[in-house]
């Protein structure tokens, strides 16, 4: 069997200006700004929630599906999804359009100028979650605002368990569109921000929202995480980095570690720490995709950060 992951499939453009934008942003010629950033460094970085929750998913020799929407430009990718081993049945490329993409300039004081271009993102709603065979579990992570809302639907109606991880995508959504979701969804994931914003939208608390799932998930960085469920809270401890160079990807492939843990019937605190893990091992390398580890390196690592094993 296998998890359906339908997020964004995304190019990320990330370009250094090496100065600081204030010497040459003026405050008062906010209302005629026009300014140019020469940015000798620049590095493209093969991104998007659902590809890199799959890249990471891979690493624990999960079973993985990306159901995703792509541009023209997709070919590069491809390629390496293809080295990787990772489907692409159901990733649907969308003629005339761009793969979704972000163009970031980060400044010496690592400001960030960003800019987003969904692209194919925006035709999510295309893809059907029934087209995908041999399903038990899925993710509905940030994407196009009608594929998000369709794929939780389809889950839903078929009666595979999700999680609903709205991420960035969040504000897309009114407070009865977000309890809705609530409603079908099985289990949510939430940064604490996310969890604030939540919260704020729908008029709920937490500990309500956790009520009508069977776990809500919510991350706080070097904190660790808290897992609300059965009637419980699993407080999950950060692991510690070896470096922390770049958060780009964090929460994604925190987000393997939880299917991989819910997929194989683990208990929530091992889950937890297998989610925490894989998030610790992306932060010190740059990107989404960039790290490498075997299953067997994996389960040493939690070995030596929990003192319990997994495999």
């Amino acid at each position: 069997m296998h998890t359906l992951i339908c997020g964004s499939i995304a190019y990320d453009t990330i370009m250094v200006f090496e100065d600081r934008f204030k010497r040459h942003i003026l405050p008062d010629k906010i209302h005629v700004l026009n300014v140019a950033f020469l940015v000798p460094e620049m590095r493209r970085e093969f991104g998007g929630c659902a590809a890199n929750i799959a890249y990471n998913l891979k690493m624990l020799d999960g079973k993985g599906l990306i159901m995703a929407t792509v541009g023209d430009d997709f070919q590069p990718y491809a390629y390496r999804l293809e080295k990787l081993g990772l489907a692409q049945t159901h990733i649907r490329q969308i003629k005339d359009s761009f793969t979704a993409q972000a163009f970031i300039t980060t400044d010496l004081d690592d400001n960030q100028i960003t800019a987003f271009h969904p692209g194919a993102m925006n035709f999510s709603h295309q893809n059907n979650v029934t087209d995908a065979a041999d399903v038990n579990l899925g993710i509905v992570a940030p994407d196009g605002r009608e594929g998000m809302l369709a794929h939780a639907q389809q889950f839903h109606e078929a009666g595979i368990p999700f999680i609903f991880d709205p991420g960035q995508g969040m504000p897309m959504f009114n407070g009865d569109e977000l309890l809705d979701f609530v409603k079908k969804a099985d289990y949510i994931a939430v940064n604490d921000y996310e969890a604030q914003l939540l919260q704020s939208l729908t008029g709920s608390t937490l500990n309500k929202l956790a009520t009508q799932v069977n776990a809500l998930v919510e991350t706080k960085g070097p904190e660790g995480s808290v897992i609300y469920a059965q009637g419980k809270q699993f407080h999950i401890p950060p692991v510690r980095p070896e470096k922390i160079v770049d958060p780009t990807g964090c929460g994604d492939a925190y987000r393997a570690g939880l299917l991989y843990g819910i997929a194989q019937g683990m208990d929530w605190q091992e889950t937890g720490q297998l989610a925490s893990l894989m998030g610790t091992l992306k932060i010190a390398y740059r990107g989404g995709q960039n790290h490498r580890y075997d299953r067997d390196e994996i389960g040493q690592r939690y070995f030596e950060a929990f003192g319990s094993r997994l495999w």
